[in-house]
């Protein structure tokens, strides 16, 4: 038998006696609800305060457990790329998505994880990947179009949300999903609100009972859709590409691994996305000097704006592709990650006991003015190659690293660079003046006004 077909042995653990973290300075805050409510409030703050004050491996006690945050980039080393394995996300990520996106990708470990990520990445090749950025430019260019047609002020991240959304769809699902594609979406919004909900289980009323509602609806479409699409062949759509995609020995994915698999892409893709993309040109209207930069590199790719994008204008766009890492640095779409400690392990000098709770932060890391002088300054020049020899290899990890290294890197850097070219190819973005965005830096940053900006056509 297949060891991909039994699910792998549950990984148990026992979290460490109240006194075995006792020896790591840090502070737990009020009890029941410890610092949960500082974190919430100031993400980025508190941490920076709290390591001032204990330095970069302090105790800290949030959503009902004390937990130890470790800080800068040899702790992301540690603990992403894990060459001992003894870190596990299943149980680092499971209370916080082990509801709604039970076994994503994310939510799987070391050899398990392995053999999906390996299924999985057939939709990721090259076939697959021009198909998904034909459709996304061409979703891309008749929304930009729209908004040209109605220049003036907008609130840019539910316009942003829109649009991930509806690529997601088609890119994901395939263009000719028909009438059901309003009714999935709006699923999949109440399962993505229910992740990061405050009450954790599904009472009547609750986002979490809307959030678990949406699920029987995906599942129920996506049980019915399988066979449906293995009968037909083809299909450059990420699900078909899942409904034909085998193991190692070619097996099929289960219907239940591509149901887990489809759920959780779809949310990965779409709000870490929608975040991004609204830093990025958030950014590019704070910085309209570099704005002009990248429309002059757009510009130079001699394309008509109904011309469609290739592989080889994206490759043109240096550095856009700097602009959109420097965004992601000023705002990591995953600001913190957690882990579980499965074996005893120390760190700085600290022994830390198998069953804690750790977790590491790239907000902080992607601050650290050691590491990037003025860090709240926009300056793409951050991400010329010469400049990213010279720093540490996870001082920048918005897309994890490691064997959990995210799996749509390189689909996130297309649809930036698609959305960026047909964007500043037809349209300016400004700020009010003297308007400062405000920012809600966790669970995924997001504008809380929605990013008030103003379109103006250019061309």
């Amino acid at each position: 038998m297949s060891m991909h077909s039994v699910a792998s042995p549950a990984i148990t653990f026992t979290p460490p006696k109240r006194n075995s973290l006792t020896h790591i300075p840090g502070d737990e805050g009020w009890p029941i609800i410890g610092k949960t409510l500082e974190v919430l409030a100031d993400p980025k703050g508190q941490v920076e305060r709290q390591a001032a004050k204990y330095g970069l491996v302090y105790r800290s006690h949030v959503f009902g457990e004390t937990s130890l945050v470790l800080l800068g980039p040899e702790a992301n080393e540690l603990v992403l790329f894990d060459a001992a394995k003894q870190f596990s996300s299943t149980l680092g990520w499971g209370p916080v998505l082990g509801l709604l996106f039970p076994r994503g990708l994310m939510l799987l470990d070391f050899d398990e994880h392995r053999v999906h990520r390996r299924a999985l990445s057939v939709a990721f090749k090259s076939g697959p990947m021009k198909s998904y950025l034909a459709e996304l430019d061409t979703g891309i260019a008749a929304r930009v179009t729209q908004w040209k047609a109605r220049p003036g002020p907008m609130l840019f991240y539910p316009a942003m949300k829109q649009l991930t959304l509806d690529l997601a769809a088609t890119s994901f699902l395939g263009a000719g999903i028909g009438p059901e594609v309003n009714d999935i979406t709006r699923a999949f919004v109440d399962m993505v609100a229910a992740s990061v909900a405050v009450i954790r289980r599904p009472l009547p009323g609750t986002q979490m009972a809307r959030g678990v509602k949406g699920r029987k609806r995906i599942v129920a479409y996506f049980s019915e859709q399988i066979p449906i699409r293995r009968a037909k062949g083809g299909g450059e759509d990420l699900f078909s590409q899942l409904c034909h995609a085998t193991h190692e020995d070619g097996a099929l994915l289960s219907t239940q691994d591509i149901i887990d698999h489809m759920s959780f892409l779809m949310m990965a893709a779409h709000d870490t996305l929608t975040s991004s993309l609204t830093s990025f040109i958030g950014a590019l209207a704070a910085n309209p000097q570099w704005q002009d930069k990248l429309r002059d590199e757009v510009s130079a790719l001699g394309a008509t704006s109904g011309e469609p994008t290739t592989f080889d204008s994206l490759e043109a766009m240096p550095l856009t592709e700097m602009a959109f890492k420097e965004a992601l640095r000023l705002k990591p779409p995953v600001p913190s990650m957690p882990r579980r400690a499965v074996r005893d392990f120390s760190f700085k000098g600290y022994a830390i006991p198998a069953g804690t709770l750790v977790g590491i932060n790239p907000l902080f890391s992607h601050h650290m003015p050691q590491i990037w002088p003025d860090p709240e300054r926009f300056d793409p020049t951050r991400f010329t190659d010469e400049a990213q020899r010279t720093r540490h290899r996870f001082a920048w990890v918005p897309f994890g690293g490691g064997a959990h290294m995210c799996l749509g890197l390189h689909f996130a850097y297309m649809q930036a660079k698609c959305f960026a070219r047909h964007f500043l190819q037809n349209l300016s973005v400004s700020l009010e003046p003297g308007y400062t965005p405000d920012w809600q830096m966790w669970p995924i940053p997001k504008p809380r006004d929605g990013l008030r900006v103003t379109l103006s056509p250019v061309g």
